[in-house]
C-alpha cells in the first residue's frame, strides 16, 4: 500500500465490516465527481459572518489526533470537496477553491473534483505547497481561519512566522465551519469496544513500556551537555491513537482498518507517577471497562475523552508539579488546541518517543509477523488460483465476468478463514486495466470494471491479525502480455530486488536507498509518483512512522534499525493503460560483511511477504543471473512455507505449484 509517505481510499457505505472485527465504514465516492456549489456557498457566508471574518479557511485532511486514517464524522475535506483520497488540503477563499495533493491521487483528484475545484498537484514544478500558497500567493493583511484541533502547533507556529512579511494572520475560530455546513448529516462520532491485547502478541507488558518511556527522558537528560541544561519535562501528553493503543497493549475500531480507539493519554514522567488514559467511556459496556481496569492496573487511570481539555488547563496549576517552562512535553503532531490548553511557554515540542519505541518491533511481534504473513501467503496462493480459474469459466457459450469489486470480496473471504484474522488493513485495490494506473485506486460495488484475461490485474491488499499486520501487492497478466508491459514489471522487478538484497551501514536512512529501487526504472526513462517504502505496525496502522523509504525530506530523519518493518514497493503507471507494482514487507535485520569498516555494523532486510511474482509477465533477457537465482530462491522459499498449509485445497497447491516453479 503505497505512501508518499501516506495513505488510502475509504471505505464505501454499502462495504460491510471486515468479517471478524467491526471497524467504523468511511465513506467514500467512488471516481465520481460531486457537486460542491451549494456547500462552498455556505461554507463562504460563514466565512463572511462577523463572529469569523475570515476571508481564507483551511480544511486538512486530518482529525484532531493527527491520524492519517480517519473516521466517517472527520471526513471533512471529503465532504467540502468531493475529492477522498487520503492526503491533501483544501483551502477556500471567497472567490476560488483549490485542492493540494501529491502525486498518487492526481488521476483520482481529477475525476472527483468538480467545476468549482483548481486542483493544484504537489511536487510538479511551479506548484506551491498548500502553505506556500498561504505565504505567498495571498493578498496582504489576509485572515486565515483554522479549526485548532485540527492543525498541528508546530505547523502552527511556522505558518505564523512565515505570515508576518504579508501582515497576515492565522484565525482559530471557535467552531469548525464545514461541521455547521454538513450540519445534522454529519455522521456520529463512533463509539467502539475497546479490547485487551495479551502479551502473548504484543510480547511486553504495558508496565515494562511506561517504564521504558519514562527512561527514555532520563537518558535525555543525563546526555544534555547544553547550558544552562534543558528543563526536564515532568509530563507527557500523547494524541496520536496508534501510540496510545501500542503504550497500553489495547485495540479498538473506531476507525476503519485500523485497530484504534479515540484516546488521549497524560503520563506523569516521574518514577511512580500516575498515567491517565482518557477514552470514550459512554460508549464502553461496565464489564468491559471492570476488564480494563484489572488488566491496566492502578497505574492507570481511566477518564471520559471529552474531560481531556479541562485536565489540560489544570495542569499548570498543579502543586504538585509546580510546571516551570517546557516542562510539558508534546508530539510535533499534537494540536495547537493541545499547545493552547497546556500554556504555550509550558509546552515542549519533541518527536513523539512512542513512534520510536514502537516502530522497532521485539521478537514476539517480530515471529508474529513471520507467521502472520505466511497465513496471509495462503489466502493469497487460495485466491488467486480460484481467480485464474474463474476468469477461464464460460457461461451459455460466453466468458462468465467477474468485477473488480467481487474478486476484492472472494480475496476477503479467504483471509477471513485465516487463524487469528481481525479485518482488513485498508480497502483492498482491486485494479484490472487503466484503473490499475490510479495508483489507490479502489472499486465501486455498483460501478466497477470487468477483471479481463486481456489486461494486467493489480492487487494491492492487506489484513490485521492477532499477529501482525500484512501487506501486499502483486501484478498479473491472465492472458498474453505485451512487451512494453513485460519491460516494465521486469524494471519494477529489478528495484523490488534492489532493495531486498541491500546491504547498508547502520545509521543508513531510507532517503538514501530510495534511488536503488528506481534505478532500473530511471534507465528506461520512467518512475514512480509515491515512496518506496513505509512503516508497518504491529495490529496497528499499515502506515507507521517515524522511518520510511521515500524522496521526501521526512525519511532522511530516521535511520533503518533492527526490528523495523517496511514495505519494499516500487512501481510503474501508466496513464490510461495498467499499472505495476510489486509488494512485499521486509523486516531490518543485522548482516554479517566480510568487514566492518567504522565498526558501524551492517544491516539488511528480511523478507516476510509469502506470494509468488509471476514469471510470465517478465522479460528474462533483461534479468542478471543474480537477479534470476533471486527469483527462484524466493519462490523455493515461498512454496516450502505456503504449500504444507495447502495440502486441503487441491488447486491452490497445483497454482503455487506452477507459480514457484524455477525459471
Amino acid at each position: 500500500m503505497t505512501s508518499f509517505l501516506s495513505p488510502f481510499l475509504r471505505r464505501l457505505p454499502s462495504f460491510r465490516p471486515p468479517r471478524s472485527l467491526s471497524f467504523s465504514s468511511i465513506s467514500t465516492m467512488g471516481t465520481h465527481t460531486v457537486r460542491t456549489g451549494e456547500r462552498l456557498a455556505k461554507l463562504r457566508e460563514l466565512m463572511k459572518k462577523n463572529e469569523n471574518d475570515v476571508n481564507v479557511y483551511v480544511v486538512p485532511s486530518e482529525d484532531q489526533h493527527g491520524s492519517e486514517y480517519i473516521a466517517e464524522c472527520d471526513e471533512r475535506r471529503a465532504f467540502i470537496s468531493g475529492f477522498n483520497g487520503s492526503a491533501g488540503c483544501a483551502i477556500i477563499t471567497l472567490d476560488k477553491a483549490l485542492m493540494f495533493t501529491d502525486g498518487r491521487y492526481f488521476l483520482q483528484a481529477g475525476q472527483q473534483l468538480d467545476e468549482n475545484w483548481t486542483l493544484m498537484k504537489q511536487g510538479l514544478p511551479d506548484v506551491p505547497t498548500w502553505q506556500e500558497y498561504l505565504t505567498g500567493h495571498l493578498e496582504a493583511s489576509s485572515r486565515i481561519g483554522i479549526d485548532a484541533t485540527l492543525i498541528s502547533a508546530e505547523n502552527s507556529s511556522n505558518l505564523s512566522k512565515n505570515l508576518e512579511k504579508t501582515k497576515s494572520s492565522i484565525v482559530s475560530l471557535s467552531t469548525n465551519l464545514v461541521d455547521t455546513v454538513w450540519g445534522t448529516q454529519r455522521p456520529l462520532r463512533p463509539k467502539n469496544p475497546i479490547f485487551h491485547l495479551d502479551e502473548k502478541y504484543s510480547g511486553e507488558s504495558h508496565s515494562s513500556k511506561l517504564a521504558r518511556v519514562r527512561k527514555h527522558f532520563v537518558t535525555l537528560s543525563e546526555k544534555d551537555q547544553s547550558t544552562p541544561p534543558k528543563p526536564v519535562p515532568q509530563v507527557l501528553i500523547l494524541t496520536a491513537l496508534d501510540d496510545i493503543a501500542w503504550l497500553f497493549n489495547l485495540r479498538g475500531s473506531d476507525i476503519a482498518y485500523n485497530p484504534v480507539f479515540f484516546s488521549y493519554a497524560v503520563v506523569h514522567l516521574a518514577e511512580g507517577g500516575k498515567a491517565i488514559l482518557f477514552i470514550q467511556r459512554d460508549g464502553i459496556e461496565s464489564s468491559v471497562l471492570d476488564e480494563l481496569h484489572q488488566k491496566l492496573g492502578d497505574e492507570i487511570e481511566i477518564r471520559d475523552y471529552g474531560t481531556v481539555w479541562d485536565y489540560l488547563k489544570t495542569l499548570s496549576k498543579d502543586a504538585n508539579l509546580n510546571l516551570t517552562e517546557s516542562q510539558v512535553a508534546i508530539p510535533t503532531t499534537a494540536s495547537l488546541a493541545v499547545s493552547e490548553a497546556v500554556g504555550g511557554n509550558l509546552v515542549s515540542r519533541i518527536a513523539s518517543p512512542i513512534s520510536q519505541l514502537k516502530a522497532v518491533k521485539n521478537e514476539t511481534e517480530t515471529e508474529g509477523f513471520r507467521q502472520s504473513h505466511i497465513r496471509d501467503g495462503v489466502a493469497l496462493a487460495r485466491y488467486f488460483a480460484w481467480l485464474e480459474e474463474r476468469l477461464q469459466a464460460v457461461e451459455d457459450g460466453k466468458a462468465k465476468e467477474l468485477t473488480e469489486w467481487e474478486g476484492s470480496e472472494k480475496l476477503e473471504e479467504f483471509r477471513s478463514e485465516q487463524a487469528l484474522f481481525k479485518g482488513l488493513s485498508f480497502p483492498t485495490i482491486s485494479s484490472t486495466g487503466p484503473n490499475g494506473a490510479i495508483i489507490h485506486y479502489q472499486p465501486d460495488p455498483k460501478d466497477c470494471a470487468v477483471i479481463k484475461q486481456s489486461q494486467i490485474y493489480l492487487c494491492d491488499s492487506g489484513a490485521q491479525f492477532l499477529d501482525g499486520t500484512t501487506d501486499v501487492t502483486r501484478t498479473w497478466h491472465f492472458g498474453t502480455p505485451t512487451d512494453e508491459e513485460k519491460r516494465a514489471a521486469t524494471r519494477v522487478l529489478q528495484g523490488h530486488i534492489a532493495i531486498d538484497t541491500a546491504v547498508f551501514p547502520s545509521g543508513t536512512t531510507g532517503y538514501i536507498i530510495d534511488s536503488w529501487a528506481r534505478r532500473a526504472l530511471w534507465k528506461d526513462g520512467l518512475d514512480y509518483r509515491h515512496g518506496t517504502g513505509h512503516g508497518v505496525g504491529h495490529f496497528l496502522n499499515v502506515h507507521e512512522g517515524p522511518h520510511g523509504v521515500g524522496t521526501r525530506i521526512s525519511c532522511n530523519e530516521t535511520p533503518l534499525k533492527v526490528g523495523m518493518t517496511v514495505s519494499n514497493e516500487p512501481g510503474y503507471y501508466a496513464d490510461g493503460k495498467f499499472g505495476i507494482r510489486i509488494e512485499d514487507v521486509v523486516i531490518v535485520k543485522g548482516v554479517k560483511t566480510p568487514n566492518n569498516f567504522g565498526e558501524k555494523g551492517y544491516l539488511g532486510f528480511e523478507r516476510l511477504t509469502m506470494c509468488p511474482i509471476q514469471t510470465k509477465l517478465l522479460d528474462k533477457k533483461l534479468l542478471s543471473a543474480d537477479e534470476v537465482q533471486w527469483l527462484n530462491d524466493y519462490h523455493a522459499e515461498v512454496w516450502q512455507k505456503v504449500s504444507p498449509l495447502l495440502k486441503n485445497d487441491e488447486r491452490a497447491l497445483k497454482w503455487l505449484e506452477k507459480e514457484c516453479k524455477a525459471i
